[in-house]
């Protein structure tokens, strides 16, 4: 026989399977079998004794003597073909754990099984898989990840079926005994596959008594693999481009994606929050469907006591960290933890609105800290502020020190706020659950409205008259709530008043300065010019009396001349 020549190039390799499969230089090649586009020059004698589906091609054909074949539809094409052939000459080649699958389904469709002939190709690889690739975790998953792409035909010889009974059963035993370190690698080896073959793993660990923290860490592994440019930190700051979701890529990532998701066993507490944040972020950023966000923000928020405030951030912000995502889904996970702490308290009889447990006080504590982070973004409306920060209950905040800084950063970034608007932002805190140094701030910063600082100094003065702490209770301080709001109003209405006083005042000048102009008398000049002084704005005053309707209008002042020969009426002057 002669061995064909082999060379690197591509070309020399098509030619080689092409024209020089001559292995008698006595008996002339007979057929020429197509596959794909190469053609091997054979001989039919060789072919018939191991492939009882080419001597059905050759007994059942019309022609007379048939040349040529076509097995383009053979698995694993023109390269397991060639070694089927070789195979049926003799030659020697290499079964591999990387193309015993191919093989073993190559020898099913050309029939070459021991049914035709003794000790064929169908039985070598058979003992090729029970005596060597399956008797490691390894092989089984390598010889499982060879099967993706020569299905049905490798399900239907239960090859899949073996491959996954035995990588479940060694990968259980190395959760539970490992024999490597590190001790998880076994879950590196699982990421070779497809996501259905990795499910059915799973699903037969699960049947095998996997626990759930063997199965959560062995699907974290697979999700940060496999989504690797979205899944990839826990910071939400990264820069790296990633694909747009309604591209190819992306649509492979969201189907992805939502088989993982459904993979998740029962067991709420089996993954860190900081992971679950991740994929949430990774679902809203896909666009994947409702029913996928709902299961990862029921699972977040059953475990919401042990988030931190980088983990809603990773939920907030979009992959280059610039822009905010919709809040909705944070917004949903804060009320889902609220409703749950509210039915607890209920079921044990007592006041949610009062009595707030140390899960629910954590929780108050990170969101406040999140509403200062998420605040230094101009974009960020008073709604979506507001609708966060409400969720908590204000029993649930032993003070509003944190809740003040997020209002005072939200003010200071919105400089624009007119009174109403900032008087929304500020209505989400309470004032009297300030502390002494939040009311000192507070009662200095020109950003708050004038209502809130009156609040704080009050309820200092008031602290300073009854002699209490700010570790007491604050029954007096709560009662005075309507006397608050009245000195607000009559805060208002005095500024009012001063306005009016004002412009009365720089009008009065103005006729001062008419009055007193140079007289055609000089004689009586100094005179003219004491009483005109007095006269006039007594004279003014009296026909001005801006109070004579009610009303502080002074629209309606008469600008006439002034006469002072009239005797002046004191009971209305202003000294």
């Amino acid at each position: 026989m002669a061995a064909p020549i082999k060379n690197t190039n591509r070309l020399s390799l098509a030619m080689e399977r092409t024209g020089q499969w001559v292995f008698s230089q006595e008996i002339p090649t007979d057929v020429v079998v197509e596959v794909g586009e190469e053609n091997f020059n054979l001989h039919k004698f060789m072919l018939v004794a191991k492939s009882n589906y080419i001597r059905k091609l050759i007994l059942e054909t019309k022609e007379t003597d048939l040349t040529r074949i076509n097995l383009s539809n053979i698995p694993g094409g023109s390269e397991i073909f060639e070694k089927a052939a070789k195979f049926c000459y003799g030659v020697n080649f290499e079964i591999t754990v990387h193309n015993v699958v191919a093989l073993r389904c190559g020898a099913e469709y050309l029939q070459m099984t021991d049914k035709y002939c003794d000790n064929n190709l169908a039985s070598r690889t058979e003992d090729f898989l029970a005596q060597v690739a399956l008797t490691s975790l390894s092989g089984a998953l390598v010889v499982l990840k060879s099967c993706e792409n020569l299905l049905p035909l490798a399900q239907d010889l239960k090859i899949v079926q073996k491959c996954v009974e035995i990588a479940s059963a060694k990968a259980c035993v190395e959760a539970n005994f490992p024999s490597r370190s590190p001790p998880n690698w076994w879950t590196e080896e699982l990421t070779i596959l497809d996501v259905a073959f990795f499910e059915r793993i799973m699903v037969a660990m699960k049947g095998r008594g996997a626990k759930a923290l063997t199965i959560a860490s062995a699907i974290i592994t697979y999700t940060e693999r496999s989504l690797r440019d979205l899944v990839r930190d826990h910071s939400g700051n990264g820069t790296r481009l990633v694909e747009p979701e309604d591209s190819d890529i992306g649509m492979h990532q969201r189907e992805l994606l939502e088989s993982i998701v459904n993979l998740l066993p029962a067991e709420k507490v089996a993954f860190p929050i900081n992971f679950l944040c991740c994929l949430l972020r990774t679902a809203i950023f896909l666009r994947a469907a409702n029913s996928c966000k709902n299961e990862l923000e029921k699972r977040i928020s059953a475990i919401l006591e042990h988030v931190t405030v980088d983990d809603l951030l990773v939920l907030s912000f979009t992959y280059d960290g610039e822009r905010l995502f919709d809040l909705e889904s944070v917004r949903r996970i804060i009320s889902g933890f609220m409703e749950k702490e509210k039915s607890v308290a209920v079921f044990n009889g007592g006041d949610f609105g009062e009595v707030c447990s140390t899960a629910m006080q954590r929780v108050a504590k990170t969101v406040d800290a999140y509403l200062g982070e998420i605040a230094t973004f101009g974009d960020l409306s008073i709604s979506k502020f507001n609708g966060i920060a409400i969720l908590v209950p204000k029993g649930a905040r032993k003070a509003d020190d944190d809740l003040y800084r997020a209002v005072d950063i939200y003010l200071k970034v919105h400089p624009h706020l007119d009174e109403i608007e900032r008087e929304k932002v500020c209505s989400v805190m309470d004032p009297l659950k300030l502390s002494y140094e939040a009311r000192v701030h507070a009662s200095q910063n020109k950003r708050l409205p004038v209502q809130i600082v009156l609040h704080a100094l009050y309820f200092d003065q008031l602290k300073l008259r009854s002699g209490t702490d700010d570790t007491n209770n604050l029954p007096e301080a709560m009662a005075t709530r309507n006397q608050l709001q009245a000195d607000v109003s009559l805060v208002k209405e005095n500024e009012a008043l001063r306005t009016e006083l004002l412009k009365m005042k720089m009008y009065i000048s103005d006729i001062q300065k008419t009055t007193s102009a140079p007289s055609s008398t000089s004689a009586n000049k100094g005179s003219l010019k004491k009483t005109s002084f007095f006269s006039s704005m007594s004279k003014t005053l009296g026909k001005l009396n801006p109070f004579k309707h009610g009303s502080k209008d002074t629209s309606n002042i008469d600008d006439g001349a002034v006469d002072i020969t009239k005797p002046r009426r004191r009971r209305f002057s202003i000294s």
